[in-house]
């Protein structure tokens, strides 16, 4: 139903049309094979699969810092999107996971994939709106959690 004057939807909000919404996903596994997270190939090989998943767009090679043993590593990626990083805790099987998109993105599998690619046993996976908008006088800052999934093997 519109509203004749303007041709708009009733419940339009004129803020809307200024509104890009992005989101991050903050995703931890648990019981993950330590050596998968120790090497780095296969950690390359995640991110290759989900940057060619969600067609994303790296706009520089990924970077990796290996720390020493027993300790993991960390990757990142720049992405015209934002970014992806990830940091792994081989002697503890776990890993914390960060995708960062500035504007709409499609889901990915984070359980299936980490389970399959990883060995995880439970995964965590928030989703976080992003919300970019116009400041307003008043306004408060709102980041709102979208989903929050844990996955068990």
């Amino acid at each position: 139903h519109t509203d004749g004057a303007s041709g708009r939807s009733e419940g339009f909000q004129e803020r809307d049309l200024n509104v890009v919404r992005g989101h991050e996903w903050v995703v931890e596994a648990h019981g993950c094979d330590a050596a998968a997270l120790a090497d780095r190939a296969a950690l390359a090989l995640l991110f290759d699969r989900l940057i060619s998943d969600l067609s994303l767009t790296p706009v520089m090679p990924a970077t990796w810092h290996q720390f020493p043993d027993p300790g993991g590593i960390t990757g990142f990626v720049v992405l015209a999107e934002s970014h992806l990083a990830i940091h792994t805790f081989p002697e503890h099987g776990a890993l914390c996971l960060n995708l960062f998109c500035c504007g709409p993105t499609p889901e990915w599998d984070f359980g299936g994939m980490l389970r399959v690619m990883l060995g995880a046993s439970v995964v965590q996976v928030r989703c976080l709106e992003r919300l970019y908008a116009p400041a307003t006088v008043g306004a408060s800052s709102r980041t709102t959690p979208v989903s929050v999934r844990i996955v068990r093997a």
